[in-house]
């Protein structure tokens, strides 16, 4: 006589770039191994196929994560976790009157939000006739270049992989980024100067992204930090 079936509770969240509904369930503990071993590994591109694995099973293969943003990827996975495991995670956080006393608190999954600042556009005008159309970062695009996290040393290689278009009003003319070389690309960067290069890097520091502010208490200072939390990375450290 086969074994029965346990079944499985479906949920549903709103995903965050489309508004658009989407099912999943939590994730059972043959997928809860997969995570476990890639974060032993401490190997960030584990970590990443584990991710994707994870958010491709739980969403019934309904996704193309390949070119779903990577704010979508980490919000879905934040769902499925909180569904999972439980929806509080216990965090220890560095406070940043002293430099060195850490703090515990705990956080409720379902009041993290993608955040969108009021001014960001992913259209850049680098003069009154050229200008570039970004594309948010993937999570094939960060597991691709090998990079975890935007910052000043791999902001490059991330503004190259998220050129969609350049386009140039006086020449009416539309070049996609997938028809040029990355080293086209980087050389055409590397022309602008630092103003639109600003412009640039303000596409990423505007951009949607995963993110929660909390107030810390210091358990032997008594002073308050206020402490951001981003990526996922964050809310489960």
């Amino acid at each position: 006589m086969a074994l029965p079936k346990i079944t499985t509770p479906t949920y549903e969240l709103v995903v965050p770039s489309t508004n658009e509904k989407l099912k999943y369930r939590p994730f059972l503990v043959k997928e809860e191994k997969i995570l476990l071993i890639a974060m032993e590994s401490n190997e960030s591109d584990e970590i990443l196929r584990a991710v994707k694995t994870i958010v491709t099973e739980c969403t019934f293969d309904k996704l193309d994560l390949g070119i779903m943003p990577m704010f979508d990827v980490e919000y879905i996975f934040l769902q499925i976790r909180s569904k999972s495991v439980g929806e509080i995670s216990n965090l220890r956080l560095l406070c940043a009157d002293d430099g060195e006393t850490y703090a515990d608190v705990k956080i409720d999954l379902n009041d993290i939000n993608v955040e969108v600042s009021e001014e960001h556009t992913n259209k850049v005008e680098l003069t009154d006739e050229m200008g570039i159309i970004m594309a948010y970062p993937t999570i094939d695009s960060f597991a691709n270049t090998g990079i975890t996290e935007i910052n000043s040393s791999n902001m490059l290689d991330v503004i190259c992989s998220c050129i969609l278009q350049i386009y140039d009003k006086k020449g009416e003319e539309i070049f996609d980024a997938k028809d040029q070389s990355k080293q086209e690309l980087i050389d055409f960067i590397e022309q602008l100067n630092s103003k639109q290069f600003k412009d640039v890097q303000t596409f990423f520091e505007t951009m949607p992204k995963l993110q929660h502010t909390v107030t810390v208490k210091n358990p032997k200072t008594e002073v308050e930090n206020t402490v951001v939390l981003q990526g996922l990375n964050d809310f489960f450290a």
